[in-house]
């Protein structure tokens, strides 16, 4: 069983601090790697304080990191030493339900369910995640990365990527797609050079001007400052989609939007102190 150094937190108050923590042997067709980089999602903070429910201590969290494979378990078929791998928030789940085998795996309704990335196992054991040397897990839930990929770079692509470039596969972005993005924090920032890079006409809305410089050198075709009399009015039936990454407040909760709403579908995503005000609401 190996063990390694992780940075971890023994209660909602204390510093992250390092750690040694034991990783299962890789088992029936799993795959144990060396950690190389870890992306820190706010999320993991969130969880760490026990804002998003109650959690054991000590927790290791972290869930969108890369590494190199070190050992594979008896079975694999997809992963041999020696290749670069990453992982999500998501490592386990039934396989066979409906939703699993839809592709849906995060939102499996047998046992053991959605199994998240560090938190509890299917026996409800504690789990350790990213912010660690090494991680175990099974084959279907690891990415393969490719060589020619900036391997640090790739890391905050299994969350911030993904939460991004979903919605914009999901709504067909492409040529012609006008998107603005409402906030150029963790995930704006990532939205904006996907949704460029799909060819949309890419719009970022921030509070004030402060963020112009940066969107604009991530892609952004156009920045609206909010703080600026009529923009939201002006911006009436502008966009096709409109994707909210950033954190809800008094000018930016949906209530507050009617103005610029799309003509068409608007998908809206959101990462709330608490996930009781996560909020979708599709036009």
């Amino acid at each position: 069983m190996p063990s390694v150094i992780a940075y971890g937190c023994d209660d909602a108050t204390t510093q992250f601090h390092p750690l040694q923590i034991d990783i299962r042997e890789p088992g029936e067709g799993e795959i144990y790697f060396d950690v190389a980089y870890a992306g820190i999602c706010h999320s993991d903070i969130h969880s760490a304080r026990g804002e998003w429910g109650p959690v054991s201590y000590p927790l290791v969290p972290g869930h969108e990191f890369v590494g190199t494979v070190a050992k594979v378990g008896p079975g694999v078929t997809t992963f041999k030493v020696g290749d670069r791998v990453g992982v999500g928030c998501l490592v386990g789940s039934c396989g066979t339900c409906e939703m699993c085998e839809s592709g849906y795996e995060q939102w499996c309704t047998s046992t053991p369910g959605a199994l998240w990335t560090y938190r509890a196992d299917a026996e409800g054991n504690p789990t350790t995640g990213g912010y660690s040397r090494g991680f175990t897990v099974r084959e279907d839930f690891a990415l393969h990365i490719p060589f020619e990929l900036d391997f640090a770079a790739c890391a905050p692509l299994l969350c911030a990527g993904i939460t991004t470039y979903s919605p914009l596969k999901h709504y067909n972005v492409g040529p012609g797609s006008r998107v603005a993005i409402l906030g150029l924090g963790g995930l704006g920032h990532v939205g904006v050079q996907i949704a460029k890079a799909m060819g949309a006409d890419v719009s970022v809305i921030s509070h004030g001007r402060s963020k112009e410089a940066d969107a604009r050198r991530f892609g952004a075709d156009h920045f609206y400052a909010t703080s600026e009399d009529g923009v939201l009015e002006s911006l009436r039936g502008s966009f096709d989609l409109i994707c909210a990454p950033c954190l809800p407040t008094a000018s930016t909760t949906p209530d507050t939007w009617p103005p610029c709403v799309p003509t068409a579908s608007s998908s809206m995503w959101a990462c709330p102190p608490s996930p009781s005000r996560c909020r979708c609401a599709p036009s």
